[in-house]
Formats: structure tokens, sequence, C-alpha cells
């Protein structure tokens, strides 16, 4: 996941409103949005390379979500799965805190990553190059592959689009956030922040939906938590044919916390 959009406990109708979108090499095997065999009670995409999940929730209203850090100065060899960082969140039953400070005491034998855990009690932020735990207070947040809230222009532009659509204040079109997602307009390179990946790579990761020959978003995703309890989780996946990105198909599950 390299794009999270969310808003925390601010809409009168929604708890927590998320769009996010997976960027990844296109060649990379993923199966798309549905509650696992092995796990019948998360509701998941997942990475068939080494069988983690980059976003999920739970029947009982657990979720969490994960972005790389990029840092291509410091990158382990053989380093453990980060997509596990969510799957073991999203399949154990303690509390989000409690599971963040064990992550923090093996955070340094990943590569660079961003966490969000949650339940129907609480957010809470962890990052093992900040080597901070946070609890998410109520606010509109944007997370990419650098700090929360970083300024970073997709950043600024996802969040400003997405306080725009949350002054609805009824139920939400998830149509509209979709089409933020979907913005391929690049920011000029006066604007682009320096990662050490080069001015090219920069420009290409610069947009809210990237498209190339080989890397680009495999997938938007939406979840609405409402405060009465109901969960909708929909998912947009993309191919690409000539680097040209396409709509695959639309997933979408609704359902009632339980528990």
């Amino acid at each position: 996941m390299c794009l999270i959009l969310f808003s925390y406990d601010t809409h009168p109708v929604y708890r927590l409103v998320l769009a996010a979108n997976r960027d990844e090499y296109y060649n990379r095997p993923t199966s798309p949005l549905a509650f696992q065999d092995d796990k019948p009670h998360i509701l998941s995409g997942r990475d068939l390379k080494h069988n983690g999940m980059w976003l999920g929730i739970t029947r009982t209203g657990r979720f969490a979500a994960i972005t790389n850090f990029r840092n291509p100065g410091w990158q382990i060899t053989d380093a453990p799965s980060r997509g596990f960082l969510v799957s073991n969140f999203l399949d154990a039953d303690e509390s989000p805190e409690s599971y963040l400070e064990q992550i923090k005491s093996i955070g340094q034998n990943y590569n660079g990553f961003n966490v969000l855990v949650g339940d129907k009690s609480n957010i809470w932020f962890y990052s093992n190059i900040g080597n901070e735990i946070q609890e998410i207070q109520p606010g509109l947040y944007g997370l990419s592959n650098k700090f929360l809230d970083t300024p970073w222009p997709k950043i600024e532009k996802g969040k400003a689009c997405l306080e725009k659509v949350l002054e609805q204040k009824e139920k939400l079109n998830p149509k509209d956030i979709f089409h933020i997602l979907k913005d391929t307009s690049y920011p000029p390179d006066n604007m682009l922040p320096d990662t050490g990946v080069g001015l090219d790579w920069e420009r290409i990761l610069s947009p809210l939906f990237i498209t190339s020959r080989f890397y680009g978003t495999r997938s938007s995703s939406i979840i609405f938590v409402e405060r009465n309890g109901n969960i909708t989780f929909l998912e947009r996946t993309f191919i690409s044919e000539n680097g040209v990105s396409k709509e695959e198909k639309t997933r979408e599950f609704s359902f009632e916390i339980s528990g």
C-alpha cells in the first residue's frame, strides 16, 4: 500500500472513512479482496509472493494497513515480509497499542514501514523509522511512503479532496472517493520530494494513481465503518496493457460488526 487517506471520528455517519491505493509491480501475484479461506473472519486482498496482506478488516471491526517507508539506503536482505504485520494483527485479539509495543521491540528486523492498526475503540500508528507509537486523534490524515502527514503533493491534494467529499453530512457515494484515488496528474518537479530514487522515479511515483509500463496502482480500496456498526469494503482492481492502466473489476462486501 502506498497511499492511505483517512478520516477518523469526524463525520456524523462514519467513525472511519479510509481510501487507499496499492502500488506494486504488475507481475507480482495477488489475490483480490475476499474473506480468506484459511482465516474466514478476515476480509482482505493477499500478496501471493509472501502470503501477507496490505489492508484488511475483520468481522469484529479490527483493521490494519501498511505502507513501505521509501529509503533505498536502508535495505535489509532477507528481512521478514511486512505484510505479516497486517495479517498477524487481524488474526490476534490483543489491543492495538499492545500489538504495536510488541512490533516496536522487533521493528529493526524489518525494512522500513508505517502501520495503522485499530479496533472498535481506537486507532494507533507506528513507523519503525520514527520508532514512536502514536494514538490517532479525531481528524483527517494522509500516509504514503514517509511519515504520517508528510506534506507530499499527493498527500496534500488527496486530503483536500477527501475533506471536500466529507462535507456531505449524509452517506457518502464511493464513486466520489474512487474519483480522488484515480487522479493521475503530476505535480511540478520543484514540489517533488527527494527520497533517493532519482528524479525519473520521483515523477512516476508522484500522482495519487500511478501508471508506468511495469509498476503502478494495482487496486483502489475504500472502507466505510459506520457508527451503527455497519462496514462496507470496496476494492477496484486494475491491470496494465502496454503501459495503460485499465479497470478490471470492483468488489464490494458489507456486513455488521460482530462480537
